[in-house]
């Protein structure tokens, strides 16, 4: 069964439904690729999909372990390159106001980040940088 149904619509647009709960995202090729940049494009997906699978990981093991990840934020940077234009780098850096105060917790959810599905999915050229300011 499929998982997501997607449409072109024009314009370097298109429209993905995720079939089970009926959520829709809209891309659009960014400026600097003839597009009008006005909603994410395929290759921002991708960066940030790396972000939300470390957290969704790092979720369920402080779950596991009696936490909560509350107070947890992080920016995404992607770094493309040309000739071919595809991702070069994806850069998160999270930042926590008031991490877990348990040391070998901490480390197991920086490992569980740099093992989700997502960063075991990426090509190894894609360069992954991950900063845990906590």
């Amino acid at each position: 069964m499929p998982t997501i149904k997607s449409s072109y619509l024009g314009n370097l647009r298109t429209s993905s439904t995720h079939l089970q709960s009926g959520k829709n995202i809209l891309t659009d090729a960014p400026v600097d690729n003839n597009g009008k940049g006005e909603a994410f494009s395929p290759t921002d997906l991708v960066a940030s999909a790396l972000g939300s699978c470390m957290v969704t990981i790092m979720g369920i093991v402080a779950e596991n372990n009696g936490h909560k990840l509350d107070g947890l934020d992080w920016e995404v940077t992607k770094v493309m390159q040309s000739n071919p234009r595809k991702i070069a780098e994806i850069i998160v850096d999270f930042q926590w106001e008031d991490p877990i105060s348990d040391p070998v917790l901490i480390q197991k959810l920086k490992n569980a980040a740099k093992t989700c599905p997502v960063a075991l999915s990426l090509d190894s050229e894609i360069k992954q940088t991950i900063n845990f300011n906590f």
